[in-house]
């Protein structure tokens, strides 16, 4: 069995704390595989390199953007196209903040980008295909834990006697 040079990935869903939006990219038309599909920045680990230092390094590249992960959502399956042991790798996808300003500087990569509400993307991520379908699934979990966490958030105001709004 051939091992393929790449073995591990990440992905940021990228979201901004103000207004709770999430950072789409679209796939460049010449891209070798799911061309002109929305998604979280995704990239390969190079050999030698950490999740964490692969994340950053994507996200910079991708979007030219400074970030700060916050929590880990979850593992994953990349692949890319057809099923060989060099088209597919594990990877853990983050939800992140931006540390600066929303100024995003595309690489080759991606032609367009949103910052979207989860039920925006919800309504551009209708297509079945396989690629589409994982990034509306991260999209919706990265949802769950935010409202998770704003749930937890207003328990913990409410057990402290604070008052809201």
């Amino acid at each position: 069995m051939t091992i393929g040079k790449y073995i591990g990935g990440v992905a940021a869903v990228i979201t901004r704390r103000v207004d709770g939006r999430y950072l789409l990219l679209q796939r460049s038309p010449h891209k070798d595989y799911a061309q002109s599909i929305w998604e979280p920045v995704t990239g390969r680990l190079e050999q030698g390199e950490g999740f964490i230092d692969a994340l950053y390094r994507e996200v910079r590249e991708e979007t030219g953007l400074s970030i700060q992960p916050s929590l880990i959502l979850g593992t994953t399956h990349f692949y890319r196209g057809s099923k060989l042991p060099e088209n597919e790798l594990i990877g853990v996808v983050f939800l992140c903040q931006p540390v600066e300003q929303d100024f995003i500087h595309l690489n080759p990569e991606h032609t367009r980008y949103l910052w979207v509400t989860a039920n925006e993307a919800w309504n551009i991520l209708k297509d079945s295909n396989l690629s589409t379908q994982w990034t509306r699934r991260v999209i919706q979990r990265a949802e769950q834990v935010r409202q998770l966490a704003d749930s937890r958030l207003i328990d913990i105001f409410h057990q402290e006697g604070f008052e809201l709004g």
